[in-house]
């Protein structure tokens, strides 16, 4: 049935759409199962209208959540992609890293548009902040490593953001900044002062190496730039943990929204292409202070075929005209970067170790529009590896690297789908594909997106 009528005013149609999910009663999460970009916004989007909050558990403004609402196109890159909905509550957790001039351009960009951000936009206290010396560290950083290991095929492919190196120094903790360390103007001299003392003999040192250009960071410079960003934050900032337990004991329902994917996980991924922060669903717990007895439903979210930005293994990845329709008609090019993504059929070896790991109760299939036209549809159902078949995802990525992917044809589609309203009306051959996924990975398929209006999604 499509989600056309389940707005935030209409909490009979929200309730009869969670109805349809199958979702057991507390809190839901949304979470990737591959190398990202699988429609984890539009999802959050239209699951928001059944809950009270959308909390964000991870990243930073590496995170590109794309939403179509009528013939309005939302980029979202920090803000919950709950916000569309004015009534309900969006938090930035602990385990974000936020970057103050991002998420300023954001609130602006939101507000110009229409939309709400005042007592419903909230951001942990206890959040890390992106500072503009994380940029330039990860450009040096990558710079030097590609220098010292001869050449761009071992670069990590990052987005340039910030994100590792701000997640290191969390890690480092004397380096560190964070969003409570932002609101007192003192403190925040002497932090700074002390951090830039270090982040300055660090750059010079990459910089000399990577034969690049670099010039001292100033702490004038530094919180001259901050203090206009600061008084437009100063209003959101709260304990967040508190607040969602709070909300909690209310007995409001929180939506956690995942920002990259578990493969990209940096402890489940695939290690050491992957990003800084825990993705999977284990990362809500960490990165919002809620325990995980209180989220029992992790709807995961997969793309109909296989993408990936960057660099780093990717079994089924097409260098052929198929792979370049995928891309084209699929529009697979980065919201955050605008890189044109590595395509491929779907990666069940894969997919089956990802929904194990983040508990996956139901599979939320996007894209699948994208198929239409093919022939065939080939799936990945086994890896051989040394000339040995295996059915397991193997956890180092010179292994991964070097398999061949096992396939089955299946038989495609031609007819359009993208005006399909109800599961029933979508072609036999549709059907086939979508129960060959359900079944391999003993997960229920339980929406399947056919474009990327909210108005293109099916529930079962």
């Amino acid at each position: 049935m499509s989600t056309a009528s389940a707005s935030a005013s209409d909490p009979q149609a929200a309730a009869a759409m969670l109805d349809r999910l199958n979702l057991k009663p507390g809190h839901a999460a949304v979470v990737g199962l591959q190398w990202g970009d699988e429609g984890k916004g539009k999802v959050v989007d239209l699951l928001t209208a059944g809950f009270d909050v959308v909390a964000r558990y991870n990243g930073g403004a590496n995170a590109g959540h794309t939403v179509c609402v009528g013939d309005k196109t939302y980029a979202l890159h920090l803000i919950p992609s709950g916000i569309l909905y004015p009534d309900k509550l969006n938090v930035l957790g602990n385990g974000v890293v936020v970057d103050p001039e991002q998420v300023v351009k954001e609130i602006t960009g939101l507000r110009e548009q229409g939309l709400k951000l005042d007592e419903n936009f909230l951001i942990s206290d206890r959040a890390h902040v992106v500072m503009p010396y994380h940029k330039l560290q990860d450009a040096l950083q990558e710079a030097a490593v590609v220098k010292g290991k001869g050449g761009d095929a071992n670069a990590i492919g990052t987005t340039g953001r910030g994100i590792g190196p701000c997640y290191a120094d969390k890690a480092l903790r004397s380096t560190a900044v964070r969003i409570a360390d932002l609101l007192d103007a003192e403190h925040l001299r002497g932090q700074l002062t002390a951090v830039l003392a270090v982040k300055n003999a660090t750059l010079a040192g990459l910089a000399t190496y990577a034969e690049r250009d670099f010039a001292p960071i100033d702490l004038e410079e530094t919180l001259a730039w901050l203090a206009p960003l600061i008084e437009v934050l100063r209003p959101h900032v709260t304990d967040s943990a508190r607040l969602l337990h709070q909300q909690i004991g209310d007995g409001k329902r929180i939506l956690f929204e995942g920002a990259n994917a578990t493969l990209l996980d940096i402890d489940h991924g695939t290690y050491p292409f992957v990003t800084s922060s825990n993705c999977s669903s284990l990362g809500v717990h960490t990165g919002t202070g809620v325990a995980g007895h209180h989220v029992s439903n992790v709807i995961g979210i997969v793309k109909a075929y296989q993408t990936r930005v960057g660099g780093g293994p990717m079994p089924t990845e097409l260098h052929d005209a198929t792979g370049e329709r995928i891309r084209e008609v699929g529009r697979e090019y980065g919201t955050t970067t605008g890189r044109p993504r590595r395509c491929g059929w779907l990666d069940l070896v894969a997919l089956k170790y990802t929904a194990t790991v983040s508990g996956a109760t139901g599979l939320a299939i996007m894209l699948l529009d994208v198929l239409a036209g093919l022939d065939e549809l080939k799936i990945c159902t086994a890896y051989t590896i040394d000339g040995q078949t295996s059915a397991n995802f193997p956890a180092d990525a010179r292994v991964l690297e070097r398999v061949e992917p096992v396939y089955e044809t299946l038989p495609g589609f031609a007819n359009d789908v993208t005006q399909c309203t109800e599961f029933d009306a979508l072609p036999t051959e549709a059907h086939g594909y979508l129960k060959f996924i359900e079944d391999f990975i003993g997960v229920p398929v339980v929406m399947v997106s056919v474009g990327p209006k909210r108005s293109q999604s099916i529930f079962r």
